[in-house]
């Protein structure tokens, strides 16, 4: 077992060790909680997010216990380094690990609830969302400045990025951090495939590509053009995964 505190919350630790016994059966869930379970509970008046990842399998199971950190690890720490390079994030309280003999059983991130907020999907599905145009071109500038510092972040889908409006600016929460790449060289063509898993709307491309122009300097229609061809391939890749797993089904029977 592994518990570890951000400062300032340690004192919660029995709080949170009865939430995890009693997890299945009480908070609030959020989603359909079909990988991962995420729920919102209440210490003493306010409210705390706490996700449990899916179970491992038992080879996996050992790999994360002897090879490879976390995924809940991960976030704790990706959330801490977000935060030291001044972007934001849900403020980390803790994570929990279990283990066997074998390899961890179990694991769990705790983050304080951000309220106020809607998800950039509220944005990217509605054409006539207020301010949309502004929140894609505040989209891009994030990315942009996350690139700058050498970070990738890889689940870069709209649901994992919170906006809470703040005297008349939109600030962008980054969550689900366990998938993140850091890198000392970080080629333009890189950073551009890094939009892949985000839309397959082209006049939401033009926004960002032409955000992101401004700011790397790049020439607006190479944005476009890789973007735009990060977004089909993975739609190709999504395809072809999707026939695998009906194929593999009836294979099965």
């Amino acid at each position: 077992m592994n518990w570890v505190f951000s400062e300032g919350f340690s004192q919660y630790k029995n709080k949170v060790s009865d939430i995890i016994k009693n997890f299945k059966n009480g908070g609030t869930l959020i989603g359909p909680g079909a990988r991962n379970i995420v729920k919102i509970f209440e210490i003493e008046g306010k409210k705390y997010n706490f996700k449990s990842f899916k179970q491992h399998n038992f080879i996996n199971r050992h790999v994360y216990k002897f090879y490879r950190k976390s995924k809940a690890r991960r976030s704790f720490e990706y959330a801490n380094l977000l935060l030291s390079k001044n972007f934001y994030t849900p403020n980390p309280v803790a994570y929990i690990e279990f283990f066997d003999f074998w390899g961890l059983t179990s694991s769990y991130y705790v983050s304080e609830q951000l309220d106020n907020c809607f998800p950039l999907t509220d944005a990217l599905h509605n054409a006539d969302y207020p301010e949309r145009e502004k929140i894609f071109r505040g989209y891009a500038t994030l990315m942009f400045n996350l690139h700058e510092k050498g970070i990738e972040f890889i689940d870069n889908a709209s649901g994992n990025f919170l906006l809470k409006k703040e005297n008349e600016t939109y600030n962008f929460y980054l969550v689900d951090l366990n998938r993140m790449s850091f890198h000392s060289d970080f080629p333009t063509d890189k950073r551009l495939l890094n939009f892949a898993r985000l839309t397959t709307d082209v006049d939401t491309m033009k926004i960002i590509s032409n955000e992101y122009s401004k700011l790397s300097g790049v020439p607006v229609e190479y944005c476009l053009q890789k973007i735009n061809e990060a977004s089909e391939k993975m739609v190709r890749k999504r395809k072809i995964k999707k026939i695998l797993k009906f194929y593999k089904y009836f294979l099965k029977k």
